[in-house]
């Protein structure tokens, strides 16, 4: 076994970190949020575990389907979002 040429001890400047304000904080290069994004945002982090899956076979409109594909990696997650929100909606 190789000796790991890595370090563990940190070079981050930890105290500088600390003492910055909000205000100190260059976000020049980050785009800024709009609406627009947050209506897309799927957030999934402190949600219950999703179920257990199944595949199933289902047939759709093309141009349904490649439009969520167009959408990137995701779309079938998307897709079971979708009826979800749909069933959910519709169990009263």
């Amino acid at each position: 076994m190789n000796k790991s040429h890595t370090s563990n001890k940190s070079l981050t400047d930890w105290e500088r970190l600390d003492a910055m304000q909000d205000e100190d904080i260059d976000l020049s290069d980050v785009p800024e949020i709009t609406p627009e994004m947050f209506a897309k945002a799927v957030v999934r982090r402190g949600l219950k575990p999703t179920q257990k899956k199944q595949q199933i076979t289902i047939r759709v409109d093309n141009d349904v389907l490649e439009w969520f594909r167009a959408q990137g990696r995701g779309y079938q997650t998307k897709i079971n979002t979708l009826l979800r929100a749909y069933m959910e909606a519709h169990q009263a």
